[in-house]
């Protein structure tokens, strides 16, 4: 599948030479098409999850418990991510990892497939699990393609396996949503399935193209570091056992006692992770004062990403009830708005490149704090631009189409001034110590994001009211002020990071 899309090497005898793929290792086609099928059944598989929670020939949930449910299941997804990478560290390594991983993805979408309900949530269960071991480590594995931070090729590879990881996130909703909506859930779950078989495929057929290194287990287990890791996870599991089935067999069980728990961990765990690295007395005074400055981004993203993450929710739940779904008289499946994003980012993305280059040539970039509260309130704007399809649905009428294509327009703009920013000032204000891990606790941020929002639900709260929308809107917008306006004092302790 990959060899279709490789060429000569322009350049024999460089690293990589012989096959490659757009002039980059031939190793990038294998993990380009394993990210951008995997991506598919994700993307798929989450924009078809809210609408056949809340629909009479699905779960019949509320939507207050649909949301719930959709919140949690991202927040443990990016919960994950950070266990997933110590897994490859200290067990298996990154490439066996993703094999693994996708092996378990693709179980996962095959028992939401299943017509039957009681197997539903182990099927989230397992794509959680196979996501965030698989998200740890693919990227690990793209930067092992090359030789070093100063290999010329580098970002221009990381570049073409994004545009994977958006050719599959567009298609899927096309896909998978259209055979979900129109002919049978569990079939557009199946196809989730198949879309992760494809990618899984590719990645064994193609993993002989990868680099050494992403055999390699960095950090490996001794054996009495095995043993005693296995007797902690065998008594917590034993505890969870015994405490559900006391729970079960009592009577009473309800869906909260599974999404409680996960929710307020999905919040204590990144306070804990934050609290455990800015406490580190092994940090000298610059790392610290770095930290204390990346607090002020982090709670910035769980901000953003709590409102970002709403729109394959709660916006896609008011579409499915309350919108005109139509183009020139034509009606499209609900899933289709998940297409939005992804086409805007691919066509956006070039061009927020070129501005910040632009703007640094001429010494007028904007800061990484400046970047991000232009984030913070175009995310409170999308919501505040919500508000105009709620009035019309209050007023009986269908809201048209084009509003929820706003939404996501502005909310895909505030995702490209904030999300790269956020990705790579991660890197570079990661502690010595943690310079691994960083990324793991930067994927928390949405954790800590969605996993409010997922509280907010269990709670009862109605996030498609009116007033609730508003107060949310006003929140980006008060927090992207506030980081404006404390943007020297968050400049001067991030030291010599620009």
């Amino acid at each position: 599948m990959a060899s279709s899309l490789t060429k000569d090497s322009v350049r024999p005898g460089t690293p990589g030479s012989g096959k490659t793929f757009f002039g980059h290792p031939r190793g990038l086609a294998t993990l380009f098409m394993t990210e951008m099928w995997e991506r598919f059944s994700y993307y798929g598989m989450k924009a078809l999850l809210p609408l056949y929670l809340v629909a009479p020939g699905g779960l019949h949930l509320s939507a207050a418990t649909a949301t719930a449910i959709y919140s949690v299941y991202l927040s443990l997804v990016y919960l994950l991510a950070l266990p997933g990478g110590w897994f490859a560290d200290r067990v298996l390594g990154p490439r066996k990892t993703v094999a693994v991983a996708g092996a378990v993805i693709m179980l996962g979408h095959l028992t939401l497939a299943l017509p039957n309900a009681g197997t539903f949530y182990a099927g989230l269960g397992l794509v959680a699990i196979g996501s965030g071991l698989l998200k740890a480590n693919i990227s690990t594995m793209v930067g092992h393609l090359y030789d070093g931070p100063d290999d010329p090729r580098r970002d221009g590879g990381f570049t073409v396996f994004y545009i994977g990881i958006n050719l599959g996130a567009f298609a899927a909703p096309l896909v998978i949503g259209t055979v979900g909506e129109n002919v049978n859930w569990h079939l557009g779950f199946a196809l989730a399935a198949l879309g992760m078989a494809l990618g899984l495929a590719q990645f064994l057929l193609g993993s002989r193209h990868l680099d050494a290194r992403s055999d390699v287990v960095p950090t490996p287990m001794s054996a009495a570091e095995k043993a005693a890791t296995l007797r902690k996870s065998a008594l917590w599991a034993a505890v969870a056992v015994v405490f559900y089935a006391v729970v079960g067999f009592s009577g009473h069980y309800t869906l909260n006692w599974l999404l409680v728990p996960i929710t307020l961990a999905g919040l204590i765990i990144p306070v804990m992770v934050i609290a455990r690295i800015k406490r580190d007395r092994e940090l000298d005074r610059t790392e610290q004062s770095k930290m204390s400055a990346y607090i002020w981004f982090f709670v910035a993203a769980a901000v953003f990403w709590m409102i970002y993450d709403q729109g394959g929710s709660t916006v896609s739940l008011f579409a499915e009830a309350s919108a005109k779904n139509t183009v020139f008289g034509w009606e499209f499946p609900v899933s289709w708005y998940q297409s939005v994003n992804p086409v805007m980012i691919m066509a956006l993305a070039p061009v927020f490149a070129w501005a910040w280059l632009a703007l640094a040539r001429r010494g007028k970039e904007p800061s990484t704090a400046v970047k991000f509260a232009m984030g913070l309130v175009l995310i409170g704007a999308s919501f505040f631009l919500f508000l105009a399809p709620l009035a019309i649905a209050d007023g009986g009428h269908k809201a048209a189409a084009l509003w929820l294509v706003g939404i996501y327009f502005v909310q895909t703009v505030g995702e490209l001034t904030l999300s790269p920013v956020g990705l790579s000032v991660t890197t570079k204000m990661a502690p010595a110590k943690y310079a691994s891990q960083m990324m793991g606790v930067w994927f928390l941020a949405v954790t800590a994001g969605d996993a409010t929002t997922g509280l907010l639900s269990i709670a009862g709260v109605d996030l498609n009211r009116t007033g609730i929308v508003a107060l949310e809107a006003v929140l980006a917008v008060v927090a992207g002020a506030a980081v404006w306006m404390y943007r020297r004092k968050v400049r001067e302790l991030m030291g010599d990071v620009h």
